[in-house]
């Protein structure tokens, strides 16, 4: 890391970070901005009003909380596999994986939906649980095991030396040393997770499984479009991403920056 000692280099660098952050910025003031234009705060007040929006946050949580819990067991355990196991042809698989990150989203659909209709699982939570988290797993993994690569063999060799096996290898070792690249998989994949508009616009039809991020469709239709609504309903959608990135910035920076380098 280095330092910035001269004042008129500080001064250049904080005009650089400042001109990068207003394109970002910009958006989401005019988002505040069109939420409170019209009848202000009521605008808030009728989204609030919105009869199943509890029920639309807690499918949000449900589908938040279990694409985390798969792709954190997933992406631990594959990253003590790659790094720290000794697997025949386990690069092939690994780059195999990595593959998967040049798919976008949208080329997937078709299949998706065509596996979520036969499993039986249309307009179920688990038709965006299962997709979502298998699309965060590849990129997780990579930064898991950058992480796990770091730490000592040695470690995993006293253990084995003391009796231990694999899985308290893997549970005593691995996972108390791995707190700050977890805690930057747990941002990355929460706002993912949570933000997700393509998978339950597909695979969610009635209102009693949809998630939050789909509560602006109910303000634009045929003959509706109340834009200040929609703004409203976005701010509400992203304050608990806002608060969850908060919360966990110390730990989502030191465990990125851990993680993406050996």
């Amino acid at each position: 890391m280095f330092e910035v000692r001269t004042w008129y280099t500080r001064g250049a660098l904080q005009l650089v970070l400042t001109l990068m952050v207003v394109p970002f910025a910009f958006p989401l003031i005019a988002m505040v901005q069109g939420s409170l234009a019209g009848s202000g705060w009521g605008n808030y007040a009728t989204v609030l009003s919105l009869g199943l929006l509890p029920r639309f946050f807690i499918n949000s949580i449900l589908v938040s909380v279990a694409v985390l819990a798969l792709v954190l067991v997933c992406t631990l355990t594959a990253a003590f596999g790659f790094s720290k196991l000794h697997i025949r042809g386990k690069e092939l698989f690994f780059w195999m994986l990595l593959g998967a990150l040049t798919l976008p989203e949208v080329v997937l659909l078709a299949p998706l939906f065509a596996t979520v209709t036969a499993a039986g699982a249309y307009n179920s939570l688990w038709a965006v649980i299962v997709p979502a988290a298998a699309l965060q797993i590849p990129f997780s993994v990579l930064l898991a095991r950058n992480f796990v690569d770091g730490i000592p063999n040695e470690l995993i060799e006293a253990a084995r030396v003391d009796g231990a096996n694999t899985w308290q290898a893997f549970r005593h070792i691995i996972m108390p040393l791995t707190r700050p690249i977890v805690a930057a998989i747990v941002v990355l994949v929460f706002i993912s997770s949570w933000n997700g508009y393509l998978l339950p616009l597909l695979f969610l039809q009635t209102p009693e499984q949809q998630t939050i991020t789909l509560v602006p469709q109910y303000f634009v239709g045929q003959f509706n479009n109340d834009q200040t609504k929609v703004l409203a309903a976005a701010v509400l959608t992203a304050l608990p991403v806002l608060i969850a990135y908060i919360s966990l910035q110390k730990f989502f920076e030191r465990g990125l920056a851990a993680g993406a380098l050996k």
